[in-house]
């Protein structure tokens, strides 16, 4: 089981009620299911990174059009293991943006989601995401679209059609920052 994530995750302080009981859900499935729940083939689910990337500045957050599932995401993937969940968001970040300057903008977790994963090319299976903000170092760090997006671009704004849950991190990276929704 990794200690680690579940201090994270026992000191972690939610924004609502919907966070609240995906964290109440994922810690209980931590728990019961140790470290199988970082393997991507560990059904009924398993832990995933994810980062909230802001620029340098701080102005702008990066979004990726995500191949499979046709919208703005966060960078963001499987542990494939890797019980240090920090470490899998720095990986995904990095090999989904092409950013190479990456540092931790807040210590901790940034936000948290548990929501079914279907597709046709899988059992739906639930994802456990532990997101991270994430802010690159270098102004000029250029971004690389993967061949996991249709796109990947800075936002100041959400793009339309928000999902709540995306709403809520731009929420919270916006009073981070202490400018207004």
């Amino acid at each position: 089981m990794s200690t680690s994530l579940l201090d994270l995750l026992l000191t972690y302080k939610p924004e609502d009620e919907t966070e609240a009981e995906d964290l109440k859900r994922t810690i209980a499935f931590v728990q019961e299911h140790g470290d199988k729940c970082f393997d991507r083939n560990y059904l009924p689910g398993h832990i995933t990174g994810s980062a909230w990337i802001e620029n340098a500045t701080g102005d702008k957050f990066l979004l990726t059009l995500h191949k499979k599932l046709g919208f703005w995401l966060q960078v963001g993937g499987h542990a494939d293991g890797n019980t240090d969940i920090l470490a899998v968001a720095f990986k995904e970040a990095y090999e989904e943006s092409g950013l190479e300057h990456l540092e931790l903008a807040k210590e901790g977790i940034f936000d948290l989601s548990v929501h079914l994963f279907s597709i046709k090319s899988q059992p739906d299976h639930w994802h456990y995401d532990i997101r991270f903000l994430l802010k690159t170092t270098q102004p000029d760090d250029a971004i690389k679209l993967s061949d996991e997006s249709l796109d990947l671009k800075w936002f100041t704004n959400l793009p339309p059609d928000p999902l709540p849950e995306r709403t809520r991190m731009f929420r919270k990276w916006k009073q981070l920052r202490g400018t207004d929704v």
